[in-house]
């Protein structure tokens, strides 16, 4: 299968590409536009591979999306291009609004023109995949169910609200013009190559240096993990069995408080790099809450591992233990980022 990615230098889209070059035969052109929290070396053996190429285009640019779909003719297009921080969503909200919103409209608008020159038997097999994320369903109490396919939308803030208007325009293009739209939500994703401004990376990281470890409010929010792996699995099936106007939500049911996330850090790291100050949960530092800062996700994902034949392979302790040894040994990558080398820095408190 020849698949368009968007945002194949990121965090979950390099992940679906080294699985797609290495293990599926898939043929992957690769959109990026670069951004702060893009990485070339996250393609591992995809650079260079004769079944990989990267261009370095923005998903805004309605020309070079046209272009790159009529000269590449993919079967698929698999969109996980986003702005996703929810810290710089509040800070700076326009380049989400670009991005999730306009960047998707104008790829759909792309991705229906082309579609309309195929012949019938590329339309049946064609699918535009639209990654998204579990925040568009809004917050949790303790005792809510899980999300799932059929919950309401309910965005808290100008990421997920973004994710959300994203959401909306797929589903619409599907409905109105007859796009093979499949939609995808999920829960909190982590693991190698993640920019480290997220809760796990950031933690950890601070914690190898004996940083302070900021945590938001009381540390009671919570959140559903899926190590990265495991998700980009789950986003190559979609792509080659899903069902056009679907929606599968992906998720491992492994809901962990913050505050319990960042102790566990704590108590790997101590495991692998001991302190003479003691420890590590010592550094951990209550910092005032986020804006609307949502309490719980978590998906129930029992359709999507029905349909899919698909179950997340990395309990959360593993997947964290598994996470912490890659960032301890590719200590030049995030020493480069730490540094200040990326542009937009900004690595907030745990959320």
């Amino acid at each position: 299968m020849k698949i368009l990615v968007t945002g194949g230098c990121g965090f979950i889209g390099s992940a679906v590409i080294r699985h797609a070059i290495g293990a599926t035969g898939h043929e992957i052109l690769n959109i990026d536009k670069m951004t702060y929290a893009a990485s070339e070396a996250a393609l591992d053996a995809a650079n260079g591979h004769g079944r990989h190429r990267l261009v370095k285009a923005d998903i805004c640019d309605a020309a070079a999306m046209r272009d790159c779909l009529q000269s590449f003719q993919p079967d698929a297009v698999m969109h996980l291009a986003a702005e996703s921080h929810v810290d710089r969503s509040i800070d700076g909200p326009a380049a989400f609004i670009e991005t999730n919103i306009v960047g998707t409209f104008t790829l759909l608008e792309a991705a229906k023109d082309y579609f309309s020159t195929l012949d019938p038997d590329r339309k049946q097999r064609f699918r535009f995949h639209h990654i998204s994320t579990d925040e568009v369903f809004g917050a949790l109490e303790d005792n809510d169910p899980p999300f799932c396919e059929t919950t309401a939308y309910d965005p808290r803030s100008p990421y997920s609200a973004s994710k959300a208007a994203s959401d909306h325009l797929a589903r619409a293009w599907f409905h109105t013009y007859g796009l093979p739209v499949i939609v995808s939500n999920t829960t909190n994703n982590y693991g190698p190559w993640q920019f480290p401004e997220k809760l796990i990376p950031l933690v950890l990281l601070n914690a190898i240096e004996e940083k302070p470890l900021p945590v938001y409010g009381d540390g009671k929010n919570t959140r559903d993990w899926l190590y990265v792996e495991d998700h980009a699995q789950a986003l190559l099936k979609v792509v080659e069995t899903g069902t056009p106007g679907e929606t599968y939500c992906i998720g491992a049911k492994q809901p962990r408080r913050n505050i319990d996330v960042v102790k566990t850090i704590c108590a790997l790291v101590d495991a692998r790099l001991p302190s003479t100050s003691g420890a590590r949960e010592r550094l951990i530092t209550f910092v005032k809450d986020r804006p609307g800062h949502d309490h719980r996700y978590e998906i129930d994902p029992k359709n999507a591992e029905r349909a899919l034949d698909w179950t997340a392979a990395h309990d959360f302790e593993r997947g964290l233990a598994a996470t912490i040894d890659w960032y301890l040994n590719h200590e030049g990558w995030w020493r480069q980022i730490r540094s200040g080398k990326y542009q937009g820095q900004r690595l907030g408190a745990a959320s």
